[in-house]
């Protein structure tokens, strides 16, 4: 008797993982819709080998602590070093992705941003590709929806809405500071000896938009690569806050940004003169944006300036 019912305990142990099993393998089946500007698709929920393009989004799955496949090594800021081991595949650079490999890896998720948009078709071939992007103009909505989503996708929602809710608590301690402050800023793009301004509304116009801080002038042209400036310019606005993006510094490993603002004319300007001109984290401001780490560095970094 004691027999038989070791056996009957034995059989149900063995029918109790089986059905635990399926519903593992159901529960990896499960797929969710995501509609993006470039199309409508079925992606898989808690993917696990998802190959990123994107560095915001790339910093927000660290700060999620989910485990990625593969990244463009080539041009990774130095926040996010720890994807340059062979832990991680190389999958190209940010605009010239190595499709052999990518395809080699045979991801289960790619994402993709701007850099990489005119690919699309060439990657969803390869496996659900979600195109990524940022509204400069609505700034704050466009990174919550982005972050929420990679939140539903990984299950991780809740602690999603923890770091949005501190993201926010740090915005609102800076807005604080601008809206009772008169002091007016310029943010500025260096390369190659040259430089860009822009203003509200542009790549990066959340200095203005979101933190709050006044534009020197409010009619800087909006484009991807801002408006071509003069150091006169610069002279004429006379912001107290110069604030300078050294992209140098990241794209060609030889930061310059600080030779070619400091100059004859500029030592004339209330930045100089008060010490107020904030070099920004390129890694943060130029080669990412957008991400739970990155977004929150760069309300900090401004921040502090206004300390």
């Amino acid at each position: 008797m004691k027999k038989l019912l070791l056996g009957f305990a034995l059989l149900s142990l063995i029918l109790m993982a089986a059905c635990g099993g399926e519903e593992s393998k159901a529960a990896q089946g499960k797929t969710m819709e995501v509609e993006h500007s470039l199309d409508t698709v079925q992606v898989p929920k808690n993917p696990q080998k998802v190959v990123v393009f994107d560095f915001g989004m790339l910093d927000t799955l660290k700060q999620l602590d989910v485990d990625v496949a593969g990244v463009p090594k080539d041009s990774l800021p130095s926040y996010l070093s720890e994807y340059d081991s062979d832990e991680y595949e190389h999958v190209g650079g940010l605009k010239e992705p190595d499709f052999e490999a990518i395809h080699a890896m045979d991801p289960d998720l790619i994402i993709i941003s701007g850099r990489q948009m005119n690919l699309y078709e060439d990657f969803k071939e390869i496996a659900p590709t979600i195109f990524i992007e940022l509204d400069y103009e609505n700034y704050m909505d466009s990174f919550k929806h982005n972050v929420n989503l990679m939140g539903k996708i990984f299950d991780k929602q809740d602690q999603v809405e923890k770091e949005v809710s501190e993201i926010d608590g740090l915005v609102e301690e800076l807005q604080a500071k601008t809206t009772d402050s008169e002091k007016t800023g310029l943010i500025t793009l260096a390369t190659g000896g040259k430089v860009s301004a822009y203003g509200p509304g542009s790549r990066f116009g959340i200095m203005h938009d979101v933190f709050g801080v006044k534009p020197a002038d409010d009619t800087i042209e909006v484009a991807t690569h801002g408006q071509k400036i003069s150091f006169e310019f610069i002279v004429e606005k006379d912001p107290d806050y110069l604030y300078v993006i050294d992209r140098d510094a990241v794209v060609n490993d030889e930061p310059a940004a600080k030779e070619t603002i400091e100059n004859d004319l500029v030592k004339n300007t209330k930045a100089y003169q008060n010490n107020q001109i904030v070099y920004l984290d390129p890694n943060y401001w130029y080669l990412s944006g957008g991400g739970l780490i990155s977004v929150k560095e760069m309300v900090k970094e401004i921040n502090q300036s206004f300390e």
